[in-house]
């Protein structure tokens, strides 16, 4: 069997139940079943066979979701491209996957025109509105073709690109099985049933958007309403309008929804929890949702993890506000010190995850160390209280979560130190009551440069993704060192008043 089946069984269940609902548009179990076997017969005619990669880059859309199914069945796997980032970045991500298909949405028709050029085996497919030169997705389905269908629950299916520590885009390769058992965890913490109503305004690119509440809902039977982007007034509007049960907010989305104009008077009271994740959440930003009654649930977890692997429930997320919650039903979670050993309650320690839906390992580098002894170093750190809950602390690796996104510092530094006026620089992530983390970059000028805070932010552009740009730049003589010539950056912190 494969991963389709669970739009497959509940298209013969309840097959005019809905499904997903877009743009005011609802498709049924039924028709998101045909959905996806037309899906199936254009990938199989473009060529897809088992193990190859078919990219995608747009917005949320339901045909993501179709193709995702399309690429279960035939043992291949989707790859979806962050929208927000630059050619450059693109580009080194899809030398990776080697994809032999594009799916692209058509207001990133010119970027993956761009991107073409240096990958000309690559099929270019539009999902509307075609090109000329590249295959239309809308074409007419081949007339008597019968794909073979040799997927099952064991083969990788999605691949999710991170940046790493080294700065560097790394994939975490998931296989059907372990999507499943995602779906169990979030299930489970969620009480999704198929009486539920998701509403899905995070990207889907990521594993958060995609794999929490997105496909549980699906697997449950339940029923999906997808923005194409996050917008506060639409998701205002909609939760009045369409009575979602659930939806999924990182704390830049929470923020910019309790601070819209229509906050105090849109009717939120279809909502029976509100969860968010993807870092540390200020205690600020559950007290507008919770002064409505409405409890904001947490989930830990990462790219690779799938990501469910902590979760604070509803009935807990007023009484242990800002803790990640406990283990997912099917995880284990060990808290190490610097030589691996299990730290005691209270103490802080390295996240540790073994679980079913853990990824199967980087793409093209399988012999990663983050994977040791069958458990995945996270590099985060927490500690967990004498209830078993667990407190997310900080992070060994310095990545900065600004606004829910991922942002590693030697992504950044990589730019700053081709920068000829830049005798040495450092970046580090401040608190930030909007975007969670502000990106700051610590620069250290060249004797004679004339150099000012607009040229270097303007070092980044075209280069990086608009949400990794620093925010601010801060000029200082010299840069604080261990006895090594390790940059301190937690000295750096306080430097620029922020430690």
């Amino acid at each position: 069997m494969d991963l389709s089946r669970i739009v497959e069984r509940w298209a013969g269940h309840q097959p005019r139940h809905v499904a997903v609902r877009f743009q005011g548009e609802d498709t049924t179990y039924e028709a998101l079943w045909r959905r996806v076997e037309a899906a199936t017969l254009r990938l199989a005619s473009l060529g897809i066979r088992k193990a190859d990669r078919v990219a995608y880059l747009g917005y949320n859309h339901p045909e993501l979701l179709a193709i995702l199914f399309a690429c279960a069945r035939l043992g291949a796997m989707l790859v979806p491209l962050n929208f927000r980032l630059a050619t450059p970045e693109h580009a080194e991500i899809l030398a990776s996957a080697d994809p032999a298909v594009l799916v692209v949405e058509p207001d990133f028709q010119a970027h993956a025109s761009a991107l073409a050029t240096s990958l000309p085996l690559m099929r270019l497919v539009a999902l509307r509105g075609a090109p000329r030169g590249w295959f239309a997705w809308e074409g007419p389905l081949p007339a008597g073709f019968e794909p073979k269908l040799p997927g099952t629950d064991a083969d990788p299916v999605l691949i999710v690109y991170t940046s790493g520590t080294t700065g560097r885009p790394k994939g975490a390769v998931h296989t059907q099985s372990g999507l499943l058992w995602n779906i169990v965890n979030a299930t489970a913490y969620q009480d999704l049933t198929s009486r539920d109503h998701v509403l899905t305004v995070l990207p889907m690119f990521h594993v958060g958007g995609l794999c929490i509440q997105t496909l549980p809902a699906l697997a449950a039977g339940a029923t999906a309403t997808i923005h194409a982007r996050f917008d506060a007034g639409a998701f205002l509007r909609d939760v009045a309008a369409l009575r979602p049960t659930l939806t999924l907010l990182v704390p830049a989305t929470l923020q910019a929804v309790y601070a819209h104009p229509d906050w105090a008077r849109a009717d939120l009271s279809s909502l029976r929890e509100v969860n968010t994740g993807s870092s540390t959440v200020p205690d600020s930003l559950f007290a507008p949702f919770h002064a409505r009654g409405i409890p904001v649930g947490q989930v830990y977890g990462a790219t690779e993890t799938g990501p469910v692997s902590i979760c604070l429930r509803a009935e807990d997320a007023m009484r242990k506000v800002g803790s990640a919650g406990k283990p997912a039903v099917h995880t284990e979670i060990r808290l190490v010190d610097t030589a691996e050993r299990d730290v005691a309650p209270g103490e802080v320690g390295e996240i540790l995850v073994r679980a079913p839906n853990v990824m199967q390992g980087y793409w093209k580098d399988p012999d990663n160390p983050a994977f040791r002894d069958g458990w995945f170093h996270t590099g985060d750190l927490a500690r967990v209280d004498e209830e078993g809950y667990y407190w997310v602390v900080g992070r060994t690796k310095d990545m900065i979560i600004s606004g829910g996104e991922n942002v590693y510092p030697a992504e950044l530094e990589n730019v700053l130190a081709d920068c000829a006026g830049i005798a040495e620089a450092a970046v580090i992530g401040v608190p930030d009551a909007k975007w969670g983390e502000a990106v700051v970059a610590v620069v250290v000028r060249k004797a004679g440069a004339a150099l000012d805070e607009a040229a270097v932010l303007s070092l980044f552009d075209g280069r990086l993704a608009r949400f990794k740009h620093p925010r601010r730049v801060v000029f200082v003589e010299g840069l604080p060192k261990s006895a090594l010539g390790k940059v301190q950056k937690a000295e750096l912190r306080k430097l620029v008043g922020a430690g």
